[in-house]
């Protein structure tokens, strides 16, 4: 499987070891009734397993006419069906597109055409946003669970769009796959960030892409190890994990929702040894009370992104290793902390095989201690994203100069240890999710009687950032706030939907007319800011079952 070492750069590792299908493939020969993977329901499938389901479901999909380099949207919650959907898709050399599943409105067409897919695997209880009015596309959608598609093939056919079953897929041999002459640079995922002056970007992965990032992200993971899958796998906090477990030969734990009450048990219940905390997990896993089960579980390693709450204690309290990095979804963790870091509020230092600058506007490099924007660039090609699918102005600007620019400010000490400061880029990050700014805004002065609005990030009582919506109102119209976020739910992700919301006069606004966002978040959430949750309007994700 292995290209010879001869006519090959030396800095990329061997196909199997960096190409997913072909790192499976060379487990299940190796290691074949090894355990790979421990679902929710605690089924675990071996290395053998999960290869013959890959096998299966992509003889399926090339049945449909699934080919090499083919997009293929998967709009799934985490699961069996993620996961083989996205093996099965590479084993065929097509592009894996998973989308998140709160994803509705102009947001989701914006995706799905953008992504120039025509095929989509789906959750039944989600294709009929494919019918809202502001989604005009034609595809051809998988659906899982046949017994709960709600509108009828006739709909979708009106709209373009074909339905197929799950079921017309499965219990097909594949036994040549994956297919031969996959390479480390040939194009692996699509990953959709938030836009922050735009619509959302696709970022397109090679194999050896989500390989370092994840190889470098599992740092210190052993063959040993369990390691959890607890945020989406429509992230790439959720792929890159797996493709790191997956390349070190660990298993991996498989988990659907996070919750702080449960997190610590199942965990336990899932036999994990490594996983992932976003600031705000951390942050509510600090706010319980002290309790004799604090170290009741089985893990010893853990990355907390950001590190907001202080390594020690975190470490003291439950037991385990903390470290954090510096990561997007574009780049392959480019910084990382030692164990337990001392340096407060450090993302660590430059792991080898990166180079970075921090500069100004004319990208010049700034002085030691100054804040700039955080350029970067690899040794190695094909480590980092290679640009934004259907959006070459959007590629260039990001790589203007040769260097890969973050839009993210820092600053860096006399010691090598890089701090972030403030985003670029203006975008507000909840619970794990980014979000644009942009997008918000689009759908709030959609509604009736809102003249113009601003969207920005104001601090969270535990970690991250809540969304506030100002807004300034038409001559003469009442805008209730309640009926404002009910039409907001109908149009965005349930992460996206404003907490807060505040009406003023006018928005602040720059000679050039441009809203003055920095005057907004200093004056944050002044005494007339109406709160939803105050208002008893607390807004879920909607829980999907596998």
């Amino acid at each position: 499987m292995s290209q010879p070492t001869s006519n090959r750069d030396n800095r990329m590792p061997a196909d199997d070891d960096c190409v997913l299908p072909y790192i499976l493939q060379k487990f299940a020969t190796k290691r074949p009734n090894d355990v790979f993977l421990v679902f929710d329901d605690l089924e675990a499938w071996t290395y053998q397993r999960a290869l013959d389901e890959t096998r299966s479901l992509g003889a399926g999909l090339r049945s449909i006419g699934i080919k090499p380099q083919d997009k293929v949207l998967v709009w799934l919650p985490n699961g069996k069906l993620a996961l083989k959907s996205w093996f099965a898709i590479n084993s065929l050399g097509a592009v894996f597109v998973a989308i998140n599943t709160a994803y509705r409105g102009k947001l989701l067409d914006h995706v799905v055409n953008n992504s120039e897919a025509t095929v989509m695997i789906g959750h039944p209880d989600l294709i009929d946003r494919l019918l809202e009015p502001l989604v005009q596309t034609k595809l051809t959608v998988v659906y899982t669970h046949p017994q709960k598609v709600g509108s009828s093939a006739e709909e979708f056919r009106q709209r373009g769009i074909e339905l197929k079953s799950w079921d017309e897929l499965e219990g097909r041999r594949g036994d040549d796959l994956p297919i031969q002459g996959l390479n480390p640079w040939t194009t692996q995922s699509i990953c959709y960030t938030s836009g922050t002056t735009g619509p959302s970007k696709g970022v397109l992965s090679s194999y050896l892409h989500l390989y370092t990032m994840g190889w470098e992200c599992t740092y210190g993971v052993l063959e040993t190890d369990r390691y959890l899958i607890n945020l989406p796998l429509f992230h790439a906090g959720g792929t890159l994990f797996a493709y790191g477990a997956l390349a070190r030969g660990a298993s991996i734990g498989v988990m659907t929702e996070f919750r702080t009450d449960t997190f610590l048990p199942e965990t336990k219940r899932l036999g994990a040894t490594c996983c992932i905390l976003i600031g705000a997990m951390a942050g509510f896993l600090m706010s319980r009370p002290d309790g004799p089960d604090d170290r009741d579980h089985m893990l010893r390693l853990v990355m907390v992104l950001p590190l907001a709450e202080d390594a020690r204690k975190l470490s003291k309290r439950f037991g385990f290793d903390v470290f954090t990095v510096f990561n997007m979804s574009e780049i392959s963790c480019p910084i990382r902390s030692e164990l337990n870091p001392t340096v407060r509020g450090s993302c660590g230092r430059l792991r080898v095989g990166v180079q970075a600058r921090v500069v100004d506007p004319n990208d010049c490099e700034v002085q030691t201690g100054s804040v700039g924007e955080l350029v970067l660039r690899s040794d190695c090609p094909w480590t980092m994203s290679h640009g934004y699918n259907a959006m070459p102005e959007a590629t260039a600007r990001a790589w203007r100069n040769g260097w890969f620019h973050t839009g993210d400010g820092f600053r860096v000490d006399a010691e090598c240890n890089y701090f972030f400061v403030d985003r670029v880029k203006d975008s507000i990050r909840r619970r794990g999710e980014n979000i644009s700014s942009f997008e918000v805004e689009s759908e709030v002065a959609a509604f009736p009687g809102v003249l113009e609005a601003a969207a920005v990030g104001v601090p969270n009582e535990i970690a991250e950032e809540d969304v506030l919506a100002v807004i300034a109102t038409k001559p003469g119209v009442q805008v209730r706030e309640e009926e404002l976020v009910e039409f907001l739910q109908q149009r965005l992700p349930h992460f996206m939907v404003p907490r807060y919301v505040r009406k003023v006069a006018a928005l602040p606004k720059t000679p050039t007319s441009k809203v003055e966002k920095h005057v907004l978040r200093a004056q944050g959430l002044t005494v007339d800011t109406w709160d939803r949750e105050a208002a008893g309007l607390k807004i879920r994700r909607e829980r999907l079952s596998d």
